[in-house]
């Protein structure tokens, strides 16, 4: 039996600890979680992710579960000893990054697809959130561009945990409706993790959602599929 017992789906988030696992070549046993069956918030996985999201692991060799993405990454990182460098100045840079992930690109890209692909089509239309969050995500994309000015990687010279966070979400700019004309280092690094088997392989386990990277996909289909589904997360006053 694997150690690593991992509950995902197929979104930005949810990749992320794929993608480690598939990178490290280590074993672990999968349960895909279907939002359509609000299996997120059933009694017995919120006993394991209390806030009732994706994705959890259980670490079955310390018996205990570990929810939030970053947690997991740094989680195993440490246990497997792969991509977290040791050098605590090249340690504290990759957590840095980590961080702007969790701090930045995901809630606000996360945000801009919320308002055009959620709420908008559920009759909640909000242009200046739309442009808040759009313009604010663009600014961070910049960010990592310029980071990445003479750099393969995010950190500490090396394909590190904060690649592999950052990417899911930054690659998503098509599905939040991003900009990254003239971005050529941000399109540079993107080429760079396309191309490497794990990711690939990763991105069919669960299998991915083109509409999210592939400007050339249809997304009418789904993005109708998935508003229904998400129907229920828009909430108003009015």
């Amino acid at each position: 039996m694997a150690d690593i017992h991992l509950y995902t789906a197929a979104t930005m988030n949810g990749y992320k600890p794929v993608i480690f696992l598939e990178e490290a070549g280590v074993p672990y046993d999968l349960t895909l979680i279907d939002f359509a069956k609000q299996e997120q918030k059933a009694p017995e996985y919120l006993k394991l992710n209390p806030n009732g999201k994706i994705p959890t692991i259980v670490d079955r060799s310390e018996d205990r579960p570990i929810f939030e993405s970053g947690a997991i990454l740094w989680h195993l990182a440490e246990k497997y000893g792969q991509f977290l460098p040791d050098h605590p100045v090249e340690r504290s840079e990759v957590m840095q990054w980590l961080f702007f992930q969790v701090g930045h690109i995901g809630p606000m890209m996360g945000q801009a697809m919320y308002f055009q692909h959620i709420a908008a089509p559920n009759g909640h239309e909000e242009p200046f959130s739309i442009k808040r969050y759009v313009d604010e995500s663009r600014r961070l994309l910049e960010v990592l561009d310029t980071h990445l000015e003479g750099s393969e990687w995010i950190a500490a010279d090396q394909y590190t945990i904060a690649d592999m966070m950052i990417y899911p979400w930054a690659r998503a700019y098509v599905w939040a409706r991003v900009s990254v004309e003239g971005l050529d280092n941000l399109k540079g690094w993107f080429d760079r993790i396309d191309a490497r088997p794990a990711v690939q392989k990763a991105l069919t386990i669960p299998k991915a959602n083109p509409q999210f990277w592939d400007e050339r996909a249809d997304a009418s289909a789904f993005a109708k599929e998935n508003a229904a589904r998400f129907a229920s997360d828009v909430k108003s006053d009015r």
